[in-house]
């Protein structure tokens, strides 16, 4: 079974938590993980401006591979409530995977970044949900399997019962123990269910 993890980060945030989803999908028995980025759309000249640092070396996907994938984990940092514009590009690039409808029936996760604890931790989730129910995609929410961690009240927490995430703040605060250990639960709970559809199919 294939599975792929495909995100935008500018900052690294994102990164980070694709790349504890990875762990967590791989931990699984049979499934193999792989992460992808998709196209930046900023030239480097804005980039450089912006302080962001240079892209890793994490391939970065076309829209046709996206066929190729059992299931799919989707990340991205959050853009006034909603997905960044790199990762909504990515995905009005799909046009050709959505008349022939190659990605329906498929799982798709989400996970996510904001600056602040009001910056969109559920509406990005939300808005995002419209890309999948488009390609007749089948949501998978970690809803509340995370355990007490999705009850943690002493320390800040991003994620939701949408999906993994963290907050960003101006950009020098990265993921907590905790928001890496839900997001390597997300992939592992994201990969168990595409097992049991692909087993069933």
């Amino acid at each position: 079974m294939y599975g792929v993890l495909r995100y935008y980060s500018m900052y690294g945030h994102v990164e980070k938590l694709a790349e504890e989803i990875k762990k967590g999908a791989s931990s699984v028995e049979g499934v193999e993980a792989q992460l992808w980025q998709v196209p930046e759309t900023l030239p480097e000249e804005v980039l450089g401006k912006m302080s962001a640092p240079p892209k890793s070396d994490v391939p970065i996907i076309k829209p046709s591979e996206l066929a190729e994938a059992d299931g799919f984990v989707l990340g991205f940092p959050t853009r006034f409530g909603m997905m960044a514009a790199q990762f909504k590009a990515f995905l009005d690039a799909t046009g050709s995977l959505w008349r022939t409808q190659q990605l329906a029936g498929k799982p798709a996760g989400i996970f996510f970044s904001t600056g602040s604890q009001g910056g969109g931790q559920e509406t990005t989730a939300l808005t995002a949900i419209t890309q999948l129910v488009h390609h007749g995609m089948i949501f998978v929410p970690i809803g509340y399997t995370f355990g007490a961690g999705m009850f943690e009240m002493e320390k800040v927490k991003g994620g939701s019962p949408y999906g993994a995430g963290t907050f960003a703040g101006d950009g020098s605060r990265q993921p907590s123990e905790l928001e890496l250990e839900q997001a390597f639960h997300q992939g592992k709970y994201i990969a168990a269910i595409t097992k049991k559809l692909k087993g069933a199919a």
